[in-house]
């Protein structure tokens, strides 16, 4: 990962100029999803598996409420937007029977009933959107913002046109926890926060589902700035974007998380089965119940005091502290070489690092490189 690196004179957020908040409408992408899955061929991304059939999209709620607008929603469905691989689809209202008939057939089925169980999130996740296969949930999500509740998810079992570094194209097995969720957000300064305030969230809502349930600690681990690595390989990743309108950032924001597929690296539960010998099982479904819990409460937190009230817990989840990293930069034709170790994170969110000069240097992504260690620039601003 290569990193823009400017001096810094400060360690208050005074020493930042935010860049002013357009009055129109704009599009904005704070991070880059780099999940862990299989990367189709090139010259494919813009078919979808011509072996598969079109695909279907079940709404539900955990209340009568957000039942309701399923049912208006549905009756509305052509005001919708669909990204072309899924103009197909056919929409259904959730039925806990038809559910129970879906899963004895296939058993990577997500499983809507046992997830609302689980849910005991006030805003967040309770309207369901749920697809065995669909191109993209961070696209539905994207396209629909305005129509769909704040705090609405959608969930497909297989994504065959996931969002990647670089534009990438992804293609998930099933087995994968792959959801995309709505909210809102006044504040553009700490908007780039928000991306560890999701990491962070599934990082403690996996303790907490393997605490409920007597499971071995699996040590997630946050890779900065939006992976999710466990035992030193990448198992998740993470996504925002947003647009800004009528004074608020409308943020779509997607996760994907290896839960019971081993291919291409490792997955949770695979992990699970090294570390004992009972039947230890994650189910997609609580884990996305436990993550709305935890992020509802890091959210009102990260809204009211800021990201610093979550960073010393974070600096827990995540691998970089103390980390020394070399610093490449190009210049009159030679290649120089510079050491600075990683103290924590800068207060507009990117890496603070000390040099071997004493001097403290902010490091910034340019997203030209995936390997962290590796291909990183230099540059200082006075």
């Amino acid at each position: 990962m290569q990193y823009r690196l400017a001096k810094r004179q400060s360690h208050t957020a005074e020493a930042y100029s935010v860049p002013p908040i357009p009055s129109d409408m704009m599009q904005y992408t704070f991070a880059e999803f780099m999940p862990c899955f299989c990367l189709k061929k090139m010259g494919m991304e813009n078919s979808p598996p011509s072996s598969l059939s079109p695909s279907i999209l079940v709404l539900g709620g955990k209340s009568s409420q957000e039942n309701e607008f399923a049912r208006s929603l549905k009756d509305n469905f052509k005001n919708l937007t669909l990204p072309i691989e899924d103009s197909g689809v056919s929409v259904f209202l959730y039925d806990s029977d038809a559910e129970k008939k879906t899963n004895e057939v296939e058993e990577e089925t997500f499983k809507i009933e046992t997830y609302m169980n689980s849910l005991s999130a006030n805003r967040f996740g309770r309207f369901l959107i749920w697809s065995p296969r669909l191109s993209s949930t961070q696209d539905l999500i994207a396209k629909n913002f305005c129509e769909l509740p704040i705090g609405a998810v959608c969930v497909a079992d297989i994504q065959f046109k996931g969002r990647g570094r670089s534009r990438n194209v992804w293609e998930s097995p099933a087995g994968c926890l792959l959801f995309s969720f709505t909210l809102k957000m006044d504040d553009g300064r700490i908007l780039p926060l928000l991306q560890y305030v999701v990491s962070l969230a599934v990082v403690e809502a996996l303790k907490d589902v393997c605490d409920a349930k007597g499971f071995p600690y699996l040590d997630l681990k946050i890779k900065w700035p939006n992976d999710l690595y466990l035992n030193g390989l990448k198992v998740g990743g993470v996504l925002c974007t947003s647009t800004y309108s009528s004074k608020k950032f409308n943020v779509s924001a997607g996760i994907g998380l290896n839960v019971n597929n081993e291919k291409p690296t490792t997955c949770l539960n695979a992990e699970l089965r090294k570390l004992t010998s009972d039947a230890c099982q994650l189910e997609r479904e609580n884990v996305l119940a436990a993550f709305f819990k935890r992020f509802e409460s890091f959210f009102d937190t990260f809204s009211n005091q800021g990201f610093q009230a979550l960073e010393e817990l974070y600096y827990k989840a995540w691998l970089h502290s103390g980390q020394r990293v070399l610093i490449q930069e190009e210049k009159e034709g030679q290649l120089l070489e510079h050491a600075v170790t990683i103290q924590g994170l800068t207060p507009p969110g990117y890496l603070l690092a000390i040099g071997d000069d004493h001097q403290f240097y902010e490091l910034h992504p340019d997203g030209n490189s995936l390997d962290f260690f590796k291909g990183l620039v230099r540059r200082k601003v006075q």
